[in-house]
């Protein structure tokens, strides 16, 4: 299962575990719009985010999110599913954030 944690922890978290990786689930127009410092993007309405997420690795612990955390809620669900361990949603998705914004950068 994963858990939902709101931004305060979601920030703490984040910032002191070396094993974390965040995930963006938004669709690339809402990136656009800014991303959690270090996230990558993973599309979770595009044709790809199954195969995306299968190949990452299950050692890591996944912070993920979204707008308002439901579609962050589904990914974080899907991937519990598929054997993922360490799973955080943020809970009020990037709605609730408090902390710094950062323009995406494309690869």
């Amino acid at each position: 299962m994963y858990k939902d944690i709101r931004a305060t922890e979601f920030a703490e978290k984040i910032n002191s575990d070396p094993n974390a990786v965040v995930i963006d689930v938004r669709t690339r127009g809402e990136i656009m719009e800014g991303v959690i410092p270090g996230a990558i993007h993973i599309d979770i309405m595009g044709g790809r985010f199954k195969e995306e997420v299968e190949n990452l690795d299950k050692s890591k612990n996944y912070y993920l999110y979204c707008r308002s955390g439901n579609r962050s809620g589904t990914a974080c669900s899907f991937m519990s599913q598929i054997g993922f361990g360490e799973l955080y949603n943020l809970a009020g998705g990037i709605m609730s954030w408090q902390g710094d914004i950062v323009e995406y950068q494309t690869a």
